[in-house]
């Protein structure tokens, strides 16, 4: 029974693809240190966003694991790790209730949220929601026709940052809004990693990523371009005065960001899994690195 239960675990711990979470980590930390830089800071609802950014990753990995496996993407010749409904380690009809029961814990989570601040939370969250859902599920699935790059900007980055603050705070501002574009930017590049990698299956199956349109060498522009704007966001935001320099504590992840682009420009096919999940802990190193300035700038 025991052997059961772990392997039934290791299933669902597989299904939610870990490697891709600390970029879910990354968003809330930083809207939480904003926050706290601005002097209205509060832990609980502070705490909340962090468990909802990650749990709406989590979900967005398990709908993507259900429907790719449905529309026919997962396949024999996938070049990724193992999905979970494609090979059977959990059916359709669990994996369809485990997804229910995780929107279900996200929205009580929210709803503590929305206490505080009210109706503009529940429908930041059903906005969430369908992000997630929609990427590859439904009659829209835009993450089948080139849109995934700028749907996961904004719900991933800009949302997820700018949507911590305002829960945390109840305001928006400028520097939120620039500061969630460089998570935007760098949680993308988790998107084009992955589409890369399995460009000429999800061709085969239909699926038209900016990957199979454009192919490799625009990606590899993409991903540098990705790579770089955060920085130059960082720069502008201090040589404009817009805040301290102690931000600038991101320039010692740049060394990282150049071995992150070379082995992306060197690796191909399932080489690309290791870089997909350093793009994820690259994402969450600069968001580490960003909130530290921003509290020493306090």
């Amino acid at each position: 029974m025991g052997k059961q239960k772990s392997s039934a675990l290791s299933n669902w711990i597989l299904a939610s693809r870990p490697r891709t979470l600390p970029a879910a980590i990354g968003p809330a930390i930083v809207g939480n240190a904003l926050a706290f830089h601005d002097g209205k800071y509060d832990l609980g609802l502070g705490i909340a966003c962090i468990i909802i950014s990650v749990m709406m990753q989590v979900i967005a990995n398990l709908a993507n694991d259900l429907f790719d496996f449905q529309k026919g993407s997962d396949n024999k010749d996938r070049l990724g790790p193992t999905r979970a409904t494609a090979s059977g380690l959990i059916s359709v009809k669990k994996m369809r209730i485990g997804i229910i029961i995780l929107i279900g814990i996200t929205a009580l989570i929210g709803g503590y949220i929305a206490l505080s601040r009210g109706i503009v939370v529940i429908g930041l969250g059903v906005l969430i929601f369908l992000g997630a859902l929609l990427y590859s599920g439904g009659i829209i699935a835009y993450g089948y026709r080139g849109l995934g790059d700028l749907f996961v900007f904004i719900f991933f980055g800009l949302v997820a940052t700018m949507g911590t603050y305002f829960a945390i705070t109840g305001t928006v501002s400028l520097i939120a809004g620039i500061f969630s574009l460089t998570q935007g930017f760098l949680i993308t590049n988790i998107l084009v990693v992955n589409n890369v990698r399995d460009r000429f299956t999800d061709e085969q199956s239909g699926k038209r990523t900016l990957a199979v349109m454009f192919g490799r060498n625009v990606m590899n522009t993409e991903f540098v371009v990705n790579l770089l704007i955060p920085f130059g966001l960082i720069i502008f935001v201090v040589l404009r005065g817009l805040f301290g320099y102690g931000i600038f504590t991101v320039l010692f992840s740049l060394p990282l960001a150049r071995t992150l682009y070379l082995d992306f420009l060197a690796k191909d096919g399932k080489d690309l899994n290791a870089v997909l999940g350093a793009t994820a802990n690259f994402s969450l190193v600069f968001s580490i690195l960003l909130c530290l300035g921003i509290l020493v700038g306090k």
